[in-house]
């Protein structure tokens, strides 16, 4: 997966300005992203996408780059090993000529990089659905690559006929399996899967209707772990961060301590910009609170009636609605005229309330509770890699020590032929998501004896459980 842009920047409503996507000049006629020096994490255009890239799979290339790619996780990425589990499930799909569709959860920005490692070790290669945005942030020569490597893209804000078609072109034809990440988004909460989104299971269950053949989808569990204890590296960041919000670093309390201590700063902050004060109660409690009060007052002036559906479908939905807003305001205007000051409040207006909605994806991301009952080396470290995006802006979060990554590949599911209906397919989305839980939580079982470093922080857990119970209470 390429580095996104560093330069993600606002640009002007009405000017001259143009924004370098795919290798096309689009013209920038709203202002696509507002920078917050607070809130930075790796914001990408919420657009129509200019065009769609196909796949164009070539096994070649996929043996070609093996070296590359091996060459690459572990340069960039520190990855020491990738070990595989259970492939024989996903090789006797593909032995048994079925349409297969893979259904990983999103662990970090290069789990499609790992993945690949592990189809390489039993010889296949894959098609991608990609989010748009990735090709659009990629060099010419990168997206070159990614095609050759079966990736193409999909617009996630809206229905994507095309990327539709093809998804359920390659399970009913190809040989080779689709690759979906149901969860949409990047959490950095491995040992939590988040609720997968309908749309992977809606792809299969189409492609399984008006199919020759049987179409499964394998369940595959995803789990970085750190070979070296990343706990200095890691109380360094944080003091960083914290000299970053001008609060006095405290190197002498536990790390996971430290952490609620910068969120409860952090929160507090939104809460007062959003809320006009800060609230009390566990930050859990508060989280969802602030994201509900954003959600629920932006709602009503885009015509979406009070709802409780999870709150990246909320997102999805209002941004589905701005994006046509906005396209339908600046249809007519010429390109190279400056827009009327109507016009350009009202798309300052829409790119504000798009700066809203990517808050309220970045409160979703922070359960608020992730470290209470396991403050593992790992999770301390997804926290912190959130923090860095958020509040250090950077693109990726940067490595902490030498890591190895368990993939885990479970027993086929099978998808339903016969006509349905739409009943179907929210049932087999929490089947996908619930069987892709247990093999993380199978990888976090095996795995936990064999980490050299966990014995090492007993005092430090026990200094934690001791304080973070008042914090959270």
């Amino acid at each position: 997966e390429p580095k996104p842009a560093a330069h993600d920047r606002g640009v002007g409503c009405g000017e001259r300005d143009k924004i370098e996507v795919s290798g096309y000049h689009t013209h920038a006629r709203f202002q696509l992203l507002t920078p917050n020096p607070l809130v930075n994490l790796n914001k990408q255009p919420y657009i129509t996408p200019p065009r769609w890239w196909k796949p164009r799979l070539s096994p070649r290339a996929v043996r070609l780059t093996r070296p590359y790619r091996r060459w690459q996780l572990r340069k960039q990425q520190k990855i020491q090993s990738v070990h595989v589990y259970g492939g024989e499930h996903l090789q006797s799909a593909l032995d048994a000529n079925h349409g297969v569709m893979v259904t990983p959860n999103h662990a970090a920005h290069y789990d499609s990089a790992a993945l690949y490692l592990a189809a390489d070790q039993l010889n296949t290669p894959l098609y991608y659905m990609t989010a748009w945005q990735v090709f659009g942030m990629a060099s010419r020569w990168d997206q070159f690559l990614m095609q050759r490597l079966g990736c193409f893209s999909v617009d996630r804000e809206s229905s994507d006929r095309k990327a539709y078609r093809q998804a359920v072109e390659v399970l009913q034809q190809e040989t080779c399996p689709l690759v979906v990440f149901p969860e949409g988004d990047i959490y950095h909460t491995t040992d939590r899967v988040t609720p997968f989104r309908e749309g992977a299971a809606a792809v299969a269950v189409a492609a399984a209707r008006r199919s020759d053949r049987p179409v499964v989808i394998v369940p595959c569990g995803i789990k970085f772990w750190y070979v070296d204890d990343p706990t200095p590296r890691l109380h360094r960041l944080m003091t960083r961060l914290d000299e970053r919000m001008y609060l006095r670093p405290q190197p002498d309390r536990p790390l996971a301590e430290r952490i609620y201590r910068f969120a409860e700063a952090i929160l507090s902050l939104k809460e007062i910009e959003f809320l006009g004060t800060s609230q009390a109660g566990p930050i859990t409690e508060r989280i969802r609170c602030l994201a509900e009060k954003i959600l629920s007052s932006m709602e009503p002036s885009h015509g979406i009636r009070p709802n409780d559906k999870p709150i990246p479908d909320r997102v999805k939905e209002l941004r589905r609605r701005i994006i046509g807003k906005r396209d339908r305001l600046t249809a007519d205007h010429p390109i190279h005229l400056p827009p009327s000051p109507e016009l350009r409040q009202a798309l300052e207006g829409l790119s504000s309330e798009m700066d809203d909605l990517f808050f309220v994806m970045q409160l979703y991301s922070y359960p608020g509770d992730y470290l209470t009952d396991n403050p593992s080396v790992e999770r301390l470290a997804e926290t912190l890699d959130k923090f860095e995006e958020d509040i250090l802006g950077h693109d990726i979060p940067s490595v902490h020590g030498r890591r190895r990554v368990d993939i885990s590949f479970g027993e086929p599911i099978e998808v339903p032929t016969q006509s349905t209906g739409r009943e179907a397919i929210p049932e087999l989305t929490a089947n996908m998501r619930d069987n892709v839980q247990q093999l993380i939580n199978q990888l976090a079982a095996k795995s936990l004896e064999a980490k050299p470093h966990a014995a090492a922080r007993s005092t430090d857990r026990d200094r934690y459980d001791r304080s973070v119970n008042q914090m959270t209470a």
